[in-house]
């Protein structure tokens, strides 16, 4: 583990030894195709980024990203599972297209019920769901 990786876990290993362990994680991508006025004109990025932060609240962690390198499908979210997700044998799940406020209310529903591995996604989101290649996952920052 590197001096960067320990600095940055220090505060979710306080959490884990506390017994609160990980939540769950929402990347949204805010880059060259997603978050973009030229490619999607109609969709208020900004707003749609803080709109799901509010959504989310305390149920988990919403945060952007530089490029996933799936430009192709943006908007891209990524959902990462809990803990007790992961312990479940949930993986990160990958959602294209997220361009509409009622996907960004179906994401939030998601996180505060659970997530990926705890609960299955709400409404529409499994026609978001989007196959990357291995060295794109790998690529997501911890």
């Amino acid at each position: 583990m590197s001096r960067r990786d320990r600095e940055r876990g220090s505060g979710r290993d306080l959490d884990r030894r506390a017994g609160a362990g990980a939540p769950v994680t929402v990347t949204v991508c805010r880059d060259c195709c997603c978050g973009s006025r030229t490619k999607h004109p109609d969709v208020d990025h900004a707003a749609q980024f803080e709109r799901l932060r509010a959504a989310v609240g305390s149920a988990g962690r919403v945060r952007a990203s530089k490029c996933l390198d799936v430009c192709t499908q943006s908007n891209v979210v990524v959902v990462g599972p809990s803990s007790e997700g992961r312990a479940a044998g949930a993986r990160p799940v990958w959602l294209g297209f997220v361009l509409m406020d009622g996907m960004i209310d179906d994401i939030a529903a998601w996180v505060a019920a659970g997530g990926p591995g705890v609960a299955e996604p709400p409404g529409l989101l499994d026609l978001q769901l989007i196959q990357v290649s291995r060295r794109v996952r790998e690529g997501l920052p911890e």
